[in-house]
């Protein structure tokens, strides 16, 4: 569907270089990375709001980097959603629409579209009146009302609170779902390309990493810059595994015994992220599931968050915490630790 080859971008000090890319129709892909590192380059490249020194993007087998971004048959929703405050909800959807479909035709995709997102009681609404979601409803109605063959999503949830950001993220997935528009999607959040993505591609400084499955970018990271962005996951072989009733097994990972939920499936591996093992100095309240003692023998500081390495036994795992909770627990290297598995987040191989 979407083709990039030998794509070269240079804006001031910042470069792309022979960025590569393949994206299949109706395919939910996310471009991964930290702040800066050539995301929203790519898309507004593919938009065609970017200028590119060389390179050949194609959608449908077309050649489309010398077409002008209303040539390209693309929707494009901007991290600021870029709203006109002079508009209200309804003229900034229309705002784009071919002008000789008639004011008739153009209001009834602006009413489709209107009940398809349920803002439909927004529409004479002044969008400085919208909150965040609202906000990124109308911006994606606009985008829509083109009938892109393309969705281009840059941060779309960025500014949203933790819960808007949530329920917006079942409803990308839901709306994909149901329409199946080509989409790439720009984010940060590990999270978000997790729960969003059938492909991911992880972008640093101007260079794609890797490109893969979530699985195949979570659970094997190519290199030690994938691997330090997604977080190194642990993965523990399990030497046997023993049915306990009700839906539960126990896994003899290592010398470890840990719970997990399984209907009858075969497990070979257990993978746990670093950010879903939990880390205390004093021991945490609750049931005593998937808990155990162990040592610190590593503390890692990374931005806002402290990688912290573990012994349990014989075996070596490593947590993540954020950086204030690190400093509140007092925790220090040598120093005796609880550590609990979340059971949401183990993964079964």
């Amino acid at each position: 569907m979407i083709g990039i080859k030998g794509l070269d971008v240079r804006l001031g000090g910042f470069s792309l270089r022979s960025i590569d890319l393949e994206v299949k129709d109706g395919e939910y892909f996310v471009l991964l990375g930290p702040t800066g590192a050539g995301k929203t380059v790519i898309l507004e490249a593919l938009a065609g709001l970017c200028p590119a020194r060389s390179g050949v993007i194609t959608i449908d087998d077309r050649e489309v980097q010398r077409l002008p971004p209303e040539g390209r048959q693309i929707g494009y929703v901007p991290q600021d959603f870029a709203l006109f405050p002079f508009l209200n909800t309804r003229e900034n959807i229309r705002f784009g629409m071919k002008r000789e479909r008639g004011r008739d035709s153009t209001n009834a995709r602006i009413d489709e579209l209107a009940q398809m997102l349920s803002i439909t009681q927004l529409l004479d609404r002044s969008v400085g009146t919208l909150s965040g979601g609202e906000k990124q409803r109308v911006s994606l109605a606009r985008a829509l009302a083109t009938q892109p063959k393309v969705l281009l999503l840059d941060e779309p949830l960025s500014s949203l609170d933790l819960s808007t950001a949530k329920y917006l993220r079942l409803e990308l997935k839901r709306f994909h779902e149901r329409f199946g528009i080509t989409t790439i999607h720009v984010t940060h959040s590990l999270m978000e390309a997790e729960e969003l993505a059938d492909r991911i591609a992880v972008i640093h400084d101007g260079r794609v990493e890797q490109v893969g499955t979530r699985d195949e970018v979570l659970l094997y990271p190519r290199n030690d810059i994938v691997a330090e962005f997604v977080g190194r996951p642990n993965i523990l072989e399990c030497k046997s595994i023993t049915d306990i009733g009700h839906g539960l097994v126990e896994a003899l990972c290592g010398d470890l015994r840990i719970i997990l939920p399984n209907e009858g499936t075969a497990i070979r591996k257990v993978v746990i992220f670093p950010r879903d093992i939990y880390v205390a100095a004093e021991e945490p309240p609750g049931p005593g599931l998937n808990r155990f003692l162990g040592k610190v023998t590593a503390i890692h500081r990374v931005s806002t968050l402290a990688r912290i390495g573990l012994e349990i036994g014989e075996t070596r795992l490593l947590a993540e915490v954020q950086e204030a909770k690190l400093d509140e627990m007092g925790i220090a290297l040598g120093d005796p630790v609880h550590v609990l598995f979340k059971m949401r987040g183990i993964r079964l191989v």
